[in-house]
C-alpha cells in the first residue's frame, strides 16, 4: 500500500515517527517513508489491510505512541544527499554559465588546498596519496589545462564525499545496532530497591550497582566503594577504585564492591556517542588483513610516481604521465577494507550478534579450538528450580524466599532460576539481610539476624565455610537425586536447604556442536565448575571432544594459554562472572546476552541466548568476510594496474583515469556494504 500524507514534505523527525508507528502495527512487515515526497510504502499481511487503515486514520504526529530511537540514520543520509546535490549543481552551473577566465580562476583557487596537503606530506617525509593528487592537479594547471584540473578536483570531491558517507553510514548502522539493548537496573525508592528499565531512570535518581553489573548511566557515587573496569572508555587495563563523590560512566563495569550512584545523565546519546567513538578510534580492533591493506597502500605510492616518471622520460608526453598520477591504490584499499569489516559487524548485529572489532571476526574464522562453559551456554539459558529439599526443620518457602533475596542481586542463569521460582510461588522477598558479598565461582555470603548465611556450591558451603549437615539427616543428604544441579544454603554454619535445579541441555546443542566440527573446529571442549557426574552426562549428550569438571575460573584461562602455546587460536563461550578470565584470554571471547554484565563487557562478541546456532552464523560470516577482503584486494590491484597501463599507452586521458579510479573505489565500497550471507546463499 502506498499512501501520501496531506503535506508538502516531512521533517526527518516526522518521517521517523510515521515509520516506527506503522512498523508497530500488527501484521505490518516493512515500512519505507520518503520524507521529500511525504509518501509511505507499507508491506503487510493480506488479512491486515483494515487494521492498517484503522491505525492510519488515528495517526497524529503529536500524540503517536511510537518510540523512535535517538539516531535512525535518516538525518545522516539527508545531509549527504543535500551536499552531493549542491556539489554537482554548483559544478554544472560553473561549467555552463561562468566565463572561461572566471572558471580558470576558481579552479586555481580550489587547487590550493590540494597542493598544501601534498607539500605537508612531503615535508613529513612521506609519499602519500595526497602527493599524487597535488602533482596531477598542479601539472595540469602548469600546462594551462584548467578543464582537466577542474574535472579531476570535481571527481576527487565526489569520491571523498561518497567515501565519507559510506564510512559514516557503516559506523552509524553498526552503532545503532549495538546501542539498542535495553537493560534493567536496581533503583532506590523510599529506602527500598525496585527493579526498573534504564529508560525509566531520570536525573538525580539513585541506582544501585553491585559486583559483575554494568553501570548503565553517568553519575556520581553517593555511597559505597568498588573497583570499576573502565577499559571500554579509557583503555585502562587495571580497575579503578571509586568511592563517594567519584564520577562513574555508562558502559563501565563494577568488578568488585557495591555503589549507590546519583544519576547525572539519563539515557540518551551518551551511549551511542561512545560506541561510535569506540568503533572509529580503536585501532587495536583492526584485523591483520586491514592493517596489511593499509600498509600496502602507502608502499605502492612511490611505484605510481616511478611509473609516471618513466612514462614521461620514454614518451615525453605529459598527458600520458598525468593519467598515471590519477590512479592510486591507497583510496580503495584503505576504504573498502574497513567498510567490509564494518558491514560484516552490522550484518552480525542483524543476527543478534554484537562484535566489537574486525580482528575478532578474523580470529573466529581462523580458530581451531572452541571452549564452552556449561551452565547457561550448552545447557538452557533459563534453568528451573525442580524442588527445595530442607534440613533442620526449615520451611521450603522460607528457604526459597531467602535464597531469592540473595540471588536477585547477582544475575546468572541459576540465580535467575531461583528468583523466578520464588515469583511463581508468590513469595515476596524484601531485603532481610545485610550487605551481600559475592565470591566469584563460589557463591554469596551475608548475615541475617546476626547469623551468617551462605549459598552456593558444595565446595564453598562445606569446604570453604565449614558448614555441617544437621545431625541425623546424612542419609537424606546422600539420597539427593543426582540428575539435578545442587545449590546449597546454610545459616549459622548448618545446612538448611538444597535447591535442586533442572538444567536441561539445549535441544540444538548436539547438532550445533556436530556442525561446528564440520565447519573446521577440531577441538570442541566443555569446562564447568559442576560435579564430574553432571559434566560427564552433559558431555556425552552434546558430543564434545573433551570435558573438564569442577574447574575454577583460572583453570579455564590456563587451558586456553596451553592451547596458545600449541599454536592454536581459541574461542571461549561463557555467561558468568567466573568466565571473565577465560573470555579475556581467548582470541575471541563470546558472551551470552542473558549472562552477567561483566562477562558481556569483557567479551569481544555477544550472542543472543535463544539459539546456539548463532555460533555457526558467526563462523560462516567471519569466513565470508575474509573471502571478501581477499576479493577486494585482488580487484583493486588488478583494476588499478590496468588503469596505469592504459595511461602509459595514452589510451585513457587524465580525466578518464580519474573518473574510472574514483568510480571503481565507490563501486567496490558500495559492494562491500552488501550482506555477506545472502551472497553465500
Amino acid at each position: 500500500m502506498r499512501i501520501h500524507m496531506h503535506q508538502c514534505h516531512m521533517t526527518p523527525a516526522e518521517a521517523d515517527k510515521l515509520e516506527y508507528f506503522l512498523g508497530d502495527v500488527p501484521g505490518v512487515k516493512k515500512v519505507t517513508v520518503n520524507e521529500r515526497t511525504a509518501d509511505a510504502i507499507i508491506f503487510f499481511e493480506q488479512d491486515k489491510r483494515e487494521s492498517v487503515i484503522s491505525a492510519l486514520s488515528g495517526f497524529d504526529y503529536a500524540t503517536s505512541p511510537a518510540v523512535v530511537p535517538e539516531h535512525t540514520g535518516r538525518e545522516l543520509r539527508i545531509g549527504y544527499e543535500d551536499r552531493m546535490c549542491f556539489h554537482v549543481l554548483s559544478w554544472g552551473i560553473r561549467r555552463l554559465f561562468f566565463p572561461v577566465a572566471v572558471r580558470d580562476f576558481i579552479t586555481a583557487i580550489k587547487a590550493i588546498p590540494y597542493v598544501v596537503r601534498g607539500l605537508r606530506s612531503i615535508l613529513r617525509g612521506k609519499l602519500e596519496v595526497s602527493v599524487l593528487d597535488a602533482a596531477s592537479i598542479l601539472v595540469s594547471i602548469i600546462r594551462k589545462d584548467f578543464d582537466t584540473a577542474g574535472s579531476v578536483m570535481f571527481l576527487l570531491e565526489v569520491g571523498d564525499l561518497m567515501d565519507e558517507w559510506t564510512h559514516k553510514k557503516s559506523v552509524d548502522d553498526l552503532a545503532r545496532a549495538m546501542a539498542l539493548g535495553i537493560d534493567k537496573v536496581w533503583m532506590r525508592s523510599s529506602k527500598e530497591e525496585i527493579l526498573v528499565n534504564v529508560s525509566d531512570v531520570k536525573e538525580k535518581d539513585e541506582i544501585i550497582i553491585r559486583t559483575g553489573s554494568m553501570i548503565p548511566l553517568d553519575g556520581i557515587v553517593t555511597e559505597g566503594e568498588a573497583s570499576v573496569n573502565q577499559s571500554s572508555m579509557t583503555g585502562e587495563s587495571e580497575p579503578v577504585r571509586k568511592g563517594v563523590d567519584s564520577l562513574v560512566y555508562a558502559g563501565t563495569v563494577v568488578e568488585e564492591g557495591e555503589l549507590v550512584i546519583s544519576v547525572t545523565r539519563s539515557q540518551g546519546s551518551g551511549r551511542y556517542d561512545r560506541i561510535v567513538a569506540m568503533i572509529e578510534e580503536s585501532e587495536k580492533l583492526k584485523s591483520e588483513s586491514e592493517d596489511r591493506a593499509s600498509h600496502l597502500a602507502d608502499r605502492l605510492v612511490p611505484y605510481t610516481f616511478g611509473a609516471t616518471l618513466l612514462t614521461y622520460l620514454i614518451t615525453r608526453n605529459a598527458t600520458k604521465a598525468t593519467s598515471i598520477l590519477m590512479v592510486d591504490f591507497c583510496c580503495a584499499l584503505k576504504l573498502s577494507m574497513p567498510i567490509a569489516v564494518l558491514s560484516a559487524m552490522r550484518e552480525a548485529g542483524d543476527h543478534n550478534i554484537s562484535v566489537k572489532g574486525g580482528k575478532f571476526m578474523e580470529a573466529v574464522s581462523e580458530a581451531e579450538t572452541i571452549v564452552f562453559d556449561k551452565t547457561g551456554t550448552l545447557t538452557y539459558a533459563s534453568p528451573k528450580v525442580k524442588d527445595v529439599v530442607c534440613f533442620g526443620g526449615y520451611n521450603s518457602d522460607e528457604a526459597l524466599r531467602l535464597a531469592a533475596c540473595l540471588e536477585e542481586h547477582y544475575p546468572h542463569s541459576m540465580a535467575n532460576a531461583v528468583v523466578k521460582a520464588a515469583d511463581e510461588r508468590g513469595l515476596l522477598h524484601e531485603e532481610k539481610h545485610s550487605k551481600a558479598a559475592y565470591i566469584v565461582a563460589h557463591g554469596i555470603a551475608s548475615t541475617i539476624e546476626g547469623r551468617k548465611v551462605c549459598i552456593g556450591s558444595y565446595h564453598f558451603v562445606f569446604e570453604d565455610e565449614g558448614c555441617t549437615i544437621p545431625e541425623g539427616e546424612k542419609d537424606k543428604f546422600d539420597s539427593l537425586p543426582a540428575e539435578f544441579s545442587h545449590l546449597y544454603m546454610a545459616i549459622g554454619g548448618e545446612l538448611v536447604a538444597v535447591i535442586l535445579i533442572e538444567d536441561p541441555l539445549r535441544p540444538e546443542a548436539a547438532d550445533v556442536i556436530e556442525r561446528l566440527k564440520a565447519a573446521g573446529f577440531s577441538k570442541v571442549v566443555m569446562m564447568t565448575g559442576d560435579s564430574d557426574r553432571t559434566a560427564k552426562a552433559v558431555a556425552a549428550k552434546c558430543g564434545v571432544t573433551r570435558y573438564f569438571s569442577e574447574v575454577l575460573p583460572e583453570d579455564k584461562a590456563s587451558f586456553i594459554k596451553k592451547e596458545h602455546e600449541a599454536g592454536r587460536k581459541v574461542i571461549m563461550i561463557g555467561d558468568g562472572i567466573n568466565d571473565s578470565p577465560a573470555l579475556s584470554e581467548a582470541d575471541a571471547g563470546i558472551a551470552v546476552s542473558t549472562g552477567a554484565s561483566i562477562a558481556r563487557e569483557i567479551a569481544d562478541i555477544t550472542i543472543a541466548s535463544e539459539d546456539l546456532g548463532a555460533l555457526l552464523t558467526l563462523r560462516h560470516l567471519s569466513c565470508a568476510l575474509q573471502d571478501r577482503i581477499a576479493f577486494n584486494y585482488r580487484t583493486i590491484i588488478t583494476f588499478n594496474s590496468f588503469l596505469i597501463v592504459m595511461g602509459m599507452l595514452g589510451i585513457f586521458t587524465p580525466t578518464v583515469t580519474a573518473f574510472l579510479h574514483n568510480a571503481s573505489t565507490i563501486a567496490l565500497s558500495m559492494k562491500s556494504m552488501t550482506d555477506l550471507l545472502d551472497e553465500k546463499e
